[in-house]
């Protein structure tokens, strides 16, 4: 069956070698396409190609069973972090059993789940922010450790301290913390004890200095303008850096009474740009490297209103991907004007 590249879906396979126009050999008989082998053929200049005949197949249960194991296990985090976060308000402690309980097989489930953009628009909800926040901070920790090399061990180490990384917040007013407007420097100093008090309610709980490390330090910056200790690149702790990264990436994509969440693509742009005094280079490019590679084949909305999919990464800028809208292609890097609003699941 010949079919044009714009007209090729995920699954198909080519029933005959491809060449482009001056003769190269682009892609063999057989070949199961996906979207980077689409863009491939698109690069080339081929228009047509001769694919096998399309059987339909029943849908696969194994997605949305994935995805609501997924879903099971979010809830059961944020639930948890819930009565541990009040237990923290009540007794200035916590148990540490209890998160164990709750983060061991939740942080282990998320070895199978390689598409964590996935996971980050199951999250995209409007529960109580700090502790979906937390649930989020602490599965991206986890993630970035494993990118990292970390061990299992250590990756669960760092996962629970991102997961314990607002706890303190508990001591905060919460009509500051749920005040819709700008803070006032009086406030804004407020908020910044939070740090210090996870750090006290985390070494109350927990015989392990280095998850209470991550509690105080995570607003700590490379260039020493963080706090509380306005500490700079080399006394701040490893798993503080790779907190800290996770921190400001929930937090910029989610929804907050005074701020509207961002587009996911571009505050990787972003927090990129921080990664050059702000931010520790290496979990930030490992999150970046591991992260962009989810987002082909994602559906988005466009700024001109168009709807479309991400058909492949731009090796030339990166946050600037090859879209496909309305029967055309739209390459970003080049489409300045055009931007990504939105992005939702396949």
């Amino acid at each position: 069956m010949r079919v044009h590249v714009s007209d090729l879906k995920p699954g198909n396979y080519l029933r005959m070698d491809t060449f482009s126009s001056s003769g190269l050999h682009v892609l063999p008989k057989g070949s199961l396409l996906q979207y980077e082998e689409i863009a491939k053929l698109m690069q080339h200049g081929v228009d047509y190609v001769d694919i096998e005949a399309v059987q339909e197949e029943p849908a696969s249960s194994s997605r949305p069973s994935i995805i609501g194991e997924a879903a099971g296990s979010f809830d059961t985090m944020i639930e948890g972090f819930e009565s541990v976060y009040m237990e923290a308000l009540t007794k200035g402690s916590f148990n540490q059993s209890v998160v164990d309980d709750i983060l061991q097989p939740s942080l282990q489930s998320f070895d199978k789940h390689k598409d964590v953009v996935s996971l980050l628009l199951l999250l995209d909800r409007e529960d109580n922010y700090t502790y979906n926040h937390s649930l989020q901070v602490g599965m991206l920790s986890y993630y970035i450790a494993s990118w990292l090399g970390y061990s299992k061990k250590e990756c669960y180490e760092i996962g629970r301290a991102g997961y314990l990384i607002d706890i303190g917040k508990c001591r905060i007013s919460p009509d500051i913390l749920s005040k819709p407007g700008k803070l006032t420097p009086e406030e804004f100093d407020e908020v910044k004890l939070h740090t210090i008090y996870g750090y006290e309610i985390i070494r109350n709980s927990m015989d392990d200095p280095y998850t209470a490390l991550v509690a105080l330090q995570h607003h700590e910056r490379e260039d020493g303008s963080g706090y509380p200790h306005q500490l700079t690149k080399d006394d701040i702790h490893p798993y503080a850096q790779i907190a800290a990264v996770a921190d400001i990436y929930s937090a910029m994509t989610s929804h907050r009474i005074y701020q509207s969440k961002q587009e996911l693509i571009s505050v990787l742009h972003e927090i990129n740009t921080l990664s050059f005094g702000k931010l520790n280079g290496k979990p930030v490019q490992a999150f970046i490297q591991h992260l962009m590679p989810n987002f082909i084949g994602k559906h988005v909305l466009l700024s001109t209103g168009d709807m479309g999919v991400i058909i492949m990464n731009n090796p030339l800028d990166v946050f600037r991907p090859l879209v496909q809208a309305g029967g055309k292609f739209l390459d970003l890097a080049k489409e300045r004007k055009v931007t990504i609003v939105e992005i939702y699941m396949e």
